[in-house]
This record gives structure tokens, sequence and C-alpha cells, in this order.
């Protein structure tokens, strides 16, 4: 089952990217290291509600 996430920025907390994962292999919530355009720099993005 594929869900829908939204990843936002650790530093400036804006809502960036909008994804899907799946829930069985990821249950956890996902960080990954993506590019901010308000940063302009690449930052770590964590899941949100």
């Amino acid at each position: 089952m594929r869900v829908k996430i939204t990843l936002a920025c650790t530093e400036c907390k804006q809502r960036n990217y909008n994804m899907t994962k799946d829930k069985k292999a990821h249950p956890d919530r996902m960080e990954t290291k993506k590019y901010c355009r308000f940063c302009k720099k690449h930052t770590m993005h964590k899941e949100t509600r």
C-alpha cells in the first residue's frame, strides 16, 4: 500500500516535496537529503503528517 507523504526542510521548516512511499517497506518516518529552494542548498528533509 503506497501512502502520500510530504517532506519538510529541517532548517527552514518549509514543505517542499510531495511523494509516495511503501508503508510496509518503510513503516517509520522517512528522512532524506534533498535540495531546498528557500535555503538554496541541500538539507535534510523529514516526513511530516
